[in-house]
């Protein structure tokens, strides 16, 4: 089961994954309104098992220190957005917004690690690019892609720590494998497919045209 909350000031889909069955579920980018996603799990009966973030952007961590604190889930996140997790808080004012600063992750993940809690499994793919640690995460025919790629567009790369080159490289490796039919729930806006944007997104085009070596 699953159940899309779009919060914070930047509007970043944070996704509650959930087991029917055990009634366990994985956070996915708590980015704000702490009690909006505490309020979904509860009227689910869910109970937090892990807490994973895509990457570490302000955004998309405003809520995870009191998630963490609520739920007592430890917390995933890929080594190499430790750095930008470390100024997170900071990050957040230059915008004039204000988040607690959260401490390390419990959890570190890598290329192929997979998330288990009950029956769902999430593993782990290193898209580095929009930041150095991104990840995506895939289960059958879904993948929860961070701010890698959006409908009709693809993560920016001129914040700090982001590469032009290295995302679209992540997109077109790992990603484009993925089959046409697999659902993309994107870090901001609505889901798409990978069909969808093959076929229309116009920044994976060069991917498409053999104009861009992969």
């Amino acid at each position: 089961m699953l159940e899309t909350i779009v919060v914070g000031a930047l509007a970043v889909n944070c996704y509650l994954v959930g087991d029917e069955k055990t009634g366990e579920a994985i956070v996915i980018d708590p980015g704000g309104d702490a009690r909006a996603i505490l309020a979904a799990l509860a009227s689910h009966h869910w109970i937090a098992r892990a807490i994973v973030n895509t990457h570490a952007h302000f955004d998309h961590v405003g809520a995870l220190s009191e998630v963490r604190v609520a739920t007592g889930a430890p917390f995933y996140l890929h080594a190499a957005d430790i750095e930008i997790l470390s100024y997170a808080q900071a990050s957040a004012a230059r915008f004039g917004l204000a988040i607690p600063q959260p401490a390390p992750p419990e959890k570190i993940l890598q290329e192929s690690d997979v998330v288990s809690v009950g029956s769902i499994s999430l593993r782990v793919l290193h898209t580095p690019g929009h930041t150095p640690g991104g990840i995506c995460l895939v289960q059958d025919k879904i993948v929860f892609a961070g701010d890698t790629l959006f409908k009709a567009s693809i993560g920016r790369t001129d914040f700090s720590g982001g590469d032009y080159a290295t995302l679209m490289k992540s997109i077109g490796d790992k990603l484009f494998p993925l089959a046409d039919e697999t659902i993309v729930y994107p870090g901001h806006g609505p889901a798409t497919t990978m069909a969808e944007e093959k076929m229309l997104n116009p920044f994976l085009q060069p991917l498409i045209t053999g104009q861009w070596n992969v």
